[in-house]
């Protein structure tokens, strides 16, 4: 036997080492392959279940757009006029704008004005509860408590309360209950005030004329409580004055004014001589008699002095309180507020038409003196 038999043919060793070696690669490749497959069927899977899930995502955003938003109707009810109103509804309607209400697109408002006949509150308020409206917004305690009287139900807001405890509108400020809330305006304690700046601005004043809503009323006589024990104060007699709100009325009361012989009149804060502002400015410039309002509005219609609160500032409280609302708030849990931002306005060319001089010192004081 040869040495090349005994150890074998290496060639044919070789060779078989060779298809062992590609049977093993093969082998591997094999599995590898198979391996790679299940990845890729995996991703596969996993990129068809979230197109599925985005497709249903979609879907539902779309089925969801497509809903219609709740508009939300608001109620507006206030004794006086809509002409004179106006001034305060628009710093209202503003803030709603910024807390991104849009009007006629998730909200409206029905208007509802008595034109200076309160005896037709009660059927105002009975005619919004009608429209179905989710909310009442009143401008004042008349206006709230025709508004409570046909409701306990639908929230109440009001802008310029006097005395909401007193008129029986909620139970306490802090924790008013039922269905009302708002802000209130401070007027008995503000006329004291005025009478005393008053006095300062002419300081030979010995007799005021008070112009006061004829008949009586709980904010009426919460004003005079304060005002006559002040006037005694500061030696000043009172001169009460009843005053109807029509163009005879409201001349026959300057005319008594000058009978009289007033140095100055004034006027409690009622609300329904606001709507009539221009034609009472008119008639203390006609008889040269120095005023003092209870809101800066008069004195834009050119009056001489204001003194009390920022109804501007007021009116976007408001809104702020409705705006929490109508997104789930409970009227019985939002205190009522009061006013704390005030004004004290002077017009020197009302001054001068009517030939007085301020003295210096009252116009130091004032927050704006209009030139």
């Amino acid at each position: 036997m040869t040495e090349q038999s005994k150890i074998g043919n290496p060639k044919s060793k070789i060779e078989r080492f060779r298809q062992t070696c590609s049977h093993e690669r093969t082998g591997d490749s094999m599995r590898r392959d198979s391996r790679q497959e299940a990845v890729g069927n995996r991703r596969k899977l996993e990129l068809v279940s979230y197109a599925v899930c985005a497709l249903l995502f979609a879907l539902c955003s779309s089925a969801k757009a497509q809903q219609p938003r709740k508009v939300f109707r608001i109620g507006f009810l206030d004794g006086s006029t809509a002409f004179g109103m106006a001034v305060l509804i628009d710093p209202f309607r503003q803030e709603l704008s910024k807390l991104g209400w849009i009007e006629g697109k998730n909200f409206t408002i029905d208007y509802r004005f008595a034109e200076q006949k309160p005896e037709r509150l009660p059927e105002l308020a009975a005619e919004l509860l009608r429209l179905k409206v989710d909310l009442i917004v009143v401008a004042d305690t008349p206006s709230a408590s025709a508004a409570k009287k046909v409701t306990a139900t639908i929230p109440i807001v009001i802008a310029q309360a006097g005395d909401p405890v007193g008129a029986g509108l909620v139970a306490s400020l802090a924790r008013p209950g039922g269905n009302v809330t708002g802000l209130v305006s401070l007027s008995p304690e503000l006329n004291t005030k005025r009478l005393e700046i008053l006095k300062d601005a002419v300081p030979t004043l010995s007799r005021v004329g008070l112009l006061r809503p004829p008949g009586t009323s709980t904010i009426t006589d919460l004003q005079l409580k304060e005002l006559r024990p002040t006037a005694v104060a500061l030696k000043l007699k009172l001169e009460e004055i009843k005053t109807q709100l029509d163009a005879k009325g409201l001349e026959s009361a300057f005319q008594t004014a000058k009978q009289k012989q007033v140095g100055a009149i004034m006027t409690t804060g009622a609300r329904r001589y606001f709507a009539e502002r221009k034609r009472f400015v008119e008639l203390a410039a006609k008889y040269r008699l120095p005023a003092i309002y209870y809101q800066k509005e008069f004195v834009n219609e050119g009056g001489l002095m204001s003194y009390g609160v920022d109804y501007d500032d007021i009116y976007r409280r408001t809104a702020v309180y409705v705006d929490k609302i109508l997104k789930g708030a409970k009227p019985a849990d939002l205190p009522v507020q009061q006013a704390t931002k005030f004004e004290f306005v002077i017009n020197l060319k009302a001054a001068k038409q009517i030939g007085l001089t301020i003295p210096v010192r009252v116009l130091e004081r004032a927050n704006q003196v209009i030139k």
